[in-house]
């Protein structure tokens, strides 16, 4: 992810409580209810419609802290060892390749959106005016690095062995006949480093922080694609809290809330294609990346 990229999220913040605060079961967290907190892992906690949504769910007699990480690499690992109870920055890539990195099982239980994934540049407003041998800058993680390099791909600024995969790599370009050359950084610096490259892909997590506005992209890839799948954003949970109906009543808060739908894509410039993706779709979709990820490593 994105910010909400396909992503993706990207897309990612990230902290406290421990294993005793999450509730395994439908049954227990269901009755507890009021009586926790249920701790939700995110990047970009400053957006506006946190607040709005941990309100909604009071309403409804759900306590939520919104619990807020710096970069996508911490909130996984945060929900994995109990300290969350829920995520929400990522897409169904990014968390295949952390389940099968780490030997994991968290699951998605809900869609957010799906974010387009942006070329941005404060020294050139259209693609055309990029020169031969000029830098751009991608994200470096690994789901995020893909989706990039099938972007510049897509504008003609790169040409990708075998036309590219989710699994494509710096190595997998093909330089004798790519325009621009091609850098990887953390996600959150792609935008501080326009001043020093040609251009960068921007997760849409960072794109305003950096002062940049989502119309401002010179190049996206097109999140209504039935290919995008993959990319659609997800609320996720440990494996044994699927069917947890308190986590499920939150995922619905935030798809049905218009105030929450609103400012998610108010936050995104409106670039967000808000979704209700079927959760069995998401498992299946997770399922087979998952398959292809570990073929791959």
């Amino acid at each position: 992810m994105n910010k909400k990229l396909l992503a993706a999220l990207a897309v990612i913040p990230l902290v406290a409580l421990l294993a005793g605060c999450s509730g395994g079961s439908a049954d227990g967290a269901a009755a507890s209810g009021s009586d926790k907190t249920v701790k939700i892992g995110v990047v970009g906690a400053s957006d506006p419609y946190w607040d709005v949504y941990t309100k909604a769910a009071a309403a409804e007699g759900i306590s939520v802290e919104i619990v807020d990480f710096a970069v996508f690499e911490q909130p996984n690992p945060a929900l994995s060892a109990g300290e969350l109870d829920l995520n929400q920055f990522q897409h169904i890539v990014y968390l295949a390749d952390y389940n099968v990195a780490s030997k994991s099982d968290l699951v998605p239980i809900g869609a957010t959106a799906i974010y387009p994934l942006g070329l941005y540049s404060t020294t050139y407003d259209k693609v055309s005016e990029i020169k031969k041998g000029d830098t751009i800058a991608v994200p470096n993680d690994a789901s995020n690095l893909a989706r990039a390099l099938l972007v510049l791909q897509s504008a003609k600024l790169v040409t990708l062995k075998d036309g590219g995969t989710i699994f494509s790599t710096l190595d997998d370009i093909d330089t004798g006949k790519s325009k621009v050359t091609v850098t990887a950084l953390e996600a959150s610096l792609t935008a501080t480093s326009l001043p020093d490259v040609a251009g960068a892909i921007i997760n849409n997590d960072f794109v305003e922080k950096a002062g940049l506005k989502f119309s401002d992209a010179l190049a996206q890839d097109d999140p209504a694609d039935p290919n995008a799948l993959p990319y659609v954003n997800i609320f996720a949970a440990r494996a044994e809290d699927k069917d947890n109906a308190t986590y499920q009543k939150l995922v619905s808060i935030y798809q049905t809330t218009k105030a929450v739908q609103d400012g998610v894509l108010a936050v995104s410039g409106g670039s967000a294609e808000l979704v209700q993706t079927p959760v069995a779709d998401l498992v299946s979709s997770l399922a087979k990346v998952e398959k292809d990820t570990a073929a791959h490593k």
